[in-house]
């Protein structure tokens, strides 16, 4: 079957100027799947007060990340991108949920290489099923495909957060950074807000905000509890690693607005962590595959002067997988296994 690849992310504004930036918030967070808002309310909140003032702070964050080559998130990709080619003999292109390049742009890329494809695979580059990343992502896509009346088929990767390739991954870019002695490592996850979690999953069932081992017990809901996929990948991360529980914990970052998100904070953490003792800290974000504003500058930069000033010592920010070696032949080899087998839509 001719077929091709579509490596898909989040997305960036097309440069650090305040007009970019603003163009860029506009289309993120009139996104329904962000903001969960009606539409009057979301134009309100998002045109009249949050974009306006996040414009100016949002380009000035940018600009202290911004690489010679552009954006390091767009860079990444297609850094992984080139990494992968060698390793497949499909076709692949990158496309971003918000900014470019459009998805249009990466099925007319690959439809101009090969006009009689068959079968798009799509690499939402999220590990974690959440209404905000992967959900809007791949959702995005398929009106996309269906706007444009492609003859070719989709599949999708779905959500790898305990697949063994990927654990094996992220626990082997881990294991150099604690080669010498620290307190904890923190595992901080991009927040959602609390309905996001009810919203996605199976109506009914209870999840247990409080608990830091579990969030449900019912397996259906398993497919779609962003809070249950990182405490799995978080769980099985720390038993790769042969860390004894004490010496890791999860928490939260990047909250937007005043409705109830996920708990711990990331911020109010490394705030406290030092008053209870933790000294040492080293700090990696599983949410992303590829390094962005959140990680560079939210968490490289910001957190650990946040961490310093509070009477830390030390703090190391661990890399996202970008393009680690063995990320690559896992990223094979979920393609490979989308081939195989087509995934059941679990979007509610």
């Amino acid at each position: 079957m001719k077929r091709g690849i579509i490596l898909l992310n989040l997305g960036s504004p097309d440069s650090t100027s305040r007009k970019d930036v603003k163009v860029y918030l506009d289309e993120f967070l009139m996104d329904k799947r962000v903001i969960d808002k009606p539409y009057l309310l979301r134009l309100l909140l998002v045109r009249g007060i949050i974009t306006p003032i996040r414009a100016g702070r949002s380009a000035k964050a940018y600009q202290s990340i911004w690489w010679k080559e552009g954006s390091p998130l767009i860079v990444l990709t297609r850094r992984l991108k080139e990494a992968l080619e060698p390793k497949t003999t499909y076709p692949i292109e990158i496309a971003m949920r918000y900014g470019k390049p459009h998805p249009k742009t990466a099925y007319d890329n690959l439809l101009a290489t090969n006009p009689d494809l068959e079968e798009v695979i799509i690499v939402p580059l999220y590990p974690h099923y959440a209404m905000s990343s992967w959900e809007t992502a791949v959702e995005y896509m398929r009106t996309i495909h269906a706007k444009y009346r492609y003859s070719f088929k989709l599949k999708t990767v779905p959500p790898f957060y305990n697949h063994p390739a990927y654990i094996h991954a992220l626990a082997q870019s881990i294991q150099p950074y604690l080669s010498d002695e620290y307190d904890q490592l923190l595992f901080s996850y991009h927040g959602i807000p609390v309905s996001h979690i009810y919203k996605t999953g199976k109506q009914g069932v209870q999840h247990d905000l409080e608990d830091p081992e579990k969030c449900c017990d019912d397996p259906e809901s398993h497919l779609t509890c962003y809070r249950h996929h990182v405490l799995e990948t978080s769980k099985l991360t720390a038993q790769a690693l042969g860390l004894s529980r004490d010496k890791w914990a999860v928490a939260f970052q990047s909250r937007l607005g005043r409705d109830p998100w996920l708990l711990p904070s990331t911020q109010e953490r490394l705030e406290e962590l030092p008053k209870e003792g933790v000294k040492k800290l080293k700090i990696v974000c599983p949410s992303f595959i590829s390094d962005c504003l959140e990680t560079l500058e939210e968490i490289e930069q910001e957190g650990k002067e946040e961490f310093l000033e509070s009477g830390g010592e030390k703090y190391d920010y661990i890399p996202c997988l970008n393009t680690n070696e063995l990320w690559v032949t896992t990223l094979l080899q979920l393609i490979e296994e989308a081939i195989e087998r087509p995934f059941e839509n679990v979007i509610k």
